[in-house]
């Protein structure tokens, strides 16, 4: 793959010839990241493929409105974690209807995973994690896996840098608590 950078790919892209090409390199360029931010989110790795593919749907209709006020990357992962916190919504919306726990069955899904060989203490980290109000659990993921400074995580998902800083500490918590059993 040709090493472009996302100015060049989003000039490409606007050009009618080069329209599927430019996407498809875009794609190529954060597919895997953007999994397994998603996967970390939904656990499941067919629920992850599909909000992966919505995200990208949605990447393609809106590509020609994007106005490079953010970085592509900024306003790719902004789709990805509202795609995310939207899929658990609605995850919450319809367990509440089945009586059952969406907590539970992503639990329940990682347990199942047949990908999934972590250690012991990596299993309560992720079960931790899961338990996590999906905000937090977005906050934890961005800085914990994802490395994202508290600067970048702002213009992602426009909160100041103080709430998330907090979000971040009051999930590092729970987290503690779960894992240790304090």
């Amino acid at each position: 793959m040709p090493d472009y950078t996302d100015s060049e790919l989003l000039e490409l892209f606007r050009t009618a010839e080069n329209k599927h090409y430019a996407f498809n390199l875009l794609v190529r360029k954060y597919r895997e990241k953007i999994y397994y931010f998603v996967r970390r989110m939904v656990v499941s790795h067919d629920d992850a493929d599909d909000v992966v593919q919505n995200i990208f749907i949605k990447v393609w209709n809106n590509l020609d409105s994007f106005r490079e006020d953010s970085r592509f990357f900024t306003w790719l992962y902004r789709i990805a974690v509202n795609e995310s916190l939207s899929f658990l919504k609605n995850r919450q919306l319809r367990s509440w209807l089945s009586l059952s726990s969406p907590e539970a069955s992503m639990v329940r899904a990682m347990q199942d995973d047949n990908y999934f060989d972590g250690t012991e203490i990596q299993k309560r980290l992720r079960e931790a994690i899961i338990r996590l109000p999906r905000k937090q659990k977005a906050v934890f993921n961005m800085r914990y896996y994802d490395e994202l400074s508290y600067d970048r995580m702002s213009e992602i998902l426009g909160t100041s840098v103080g709430a998330l800083k907090a979000s971040y500490h009051f999930a590092v918590k729970k987290i503690e608590q779960s894992v240790t059993g304090i």
